[in-house]
């Protein structure tokens, strides 16, 4: 049984911990658990920022994650530069066997000196940080987050016509490949191009719709079943299909409707036109191939 772990005393024991150790600076805390009324759960990551005099000796031996228990598993991010700032860092995704886990970043002190000179926060801290230990004073210069980072931007005309139209795109070669019988190139276009790239960029938008365009996007769709109408919800999962090709067309037709509904409603709250004229086209092709018959094998283009 994965016991439920108290917050307040895994905090403590980071804190802890890390008071012990001279390289480490500074300890921060990010994310879920660092923003106002974010809806945690016992299963909710403790996301850390450990600034250190050098990364190296975390980074080369890994000793050090189990001070905290039983290492399950881990992964660990390669070595290298800050895309802001240029200076190498890294991190890992540590899970303990008692269901606790732990995020580290590791950055150096000299990125923290930059992060804290900047204009603005990179988008990992202005998402929501605290400061949980402090040796030296580095994070007195650091801006308070806003919570608006991850925040979906409202699209104009163009970029919402660019985002239906490459949906639309994917939707041919799904189903060459459910005709083909190639199940893993059309699961992979439909049940990650077109529905988590961009059906999901479109559901978010219509989750702003209702939340002031305010909400932050949690990664992956996190928070989308509390955040949308239960119909659109319930729409989404029927979208969901097997591995069986005829279950997958099925599945296509249903993302593509639901898409359609929801950029229409994303369309008229901003004012826009939704290309119906596209959506017909590419749906009576894609109706096409479902019902062309089987001739002899050919070579695959």
């Amino acid at each position: 049984m994965i016991p439920e772990h108290e917050p307040r005393e895994v905090i403590r024991r980071l804190v802890r911990w890390a008071e012990h150790r001279n390289p480490i600076r500074v300890m921060l805390l990010t994310s879920t658990r660092a923003r106002p009324d974010a809806p945690v759960d016992l299963l909710s990551d403790y996301d850390v920022v450990l600034v250190v005099e050098d990364i190296s000796p975390f980074f080369e031996d890994h000793s050090w994650l189990e001070d905290f228990g039983e290492v399950l598993v881990a992964y660990w991010d390669e070595l290298g530069p800050d895309p802001d700032h240029g200076v190498g860092q890294t991190g890992n995704v540590v899970q303990y066997a008692d269901g606790l886990k732990i995020d580290f970043r590791l950055w150096p002190v000299e990125l923290l000196r930059r992060i804290a000179e900047a204009p603005t926060l990179p988008d990992e801290l202005d998402a929501g940080y605290a400061v949980l230990l402090d040796k030296d004073g580095l994070t007195a210069g650091l801006r308070p987050p806003t919570y608006g980072a991850y925040v979906p931007v409202r699209p104009d005309e163009e970029a919402y016509l660019k985002w239906v139209n490459d949906f639309f795109s994917d939707a041919p070669y799904v189903a060459k490949c459910l005709w083909r019988g190639e199940l893993l190139p059309a699961k992979w276009n439909l049940d990650y191009d077109m529905k988590h790239v961009y059906l999901r960029r479109v559901l978010e938008w219509r989750m702003e719709m209702d939340h002031g365009w305010s909400e932050p996007a949690d990664g992956l769709g996190k928070g989308l079943k509390k955040r949308l109408p239960e119909d659109i919800w319930e729409a989404l999962e029927g979208t969901y299909a097997g591995a069986g090709i005829e279950e997958n067309w099925e599945a296509l037709f249903r993302t593509i409707r639901l898409f359609r509904r929801v950029a229409t409603e994303v369309a008229d709250d901003l004012g826009f036109d939704y290309p119906l004229d596209l959506d017909r086209r590419v749906t009576g092709y894609v109706g096409e191939i479902r019902n062309l018959n089987h001739g002899p094998a050919k070579r695959s283009l």
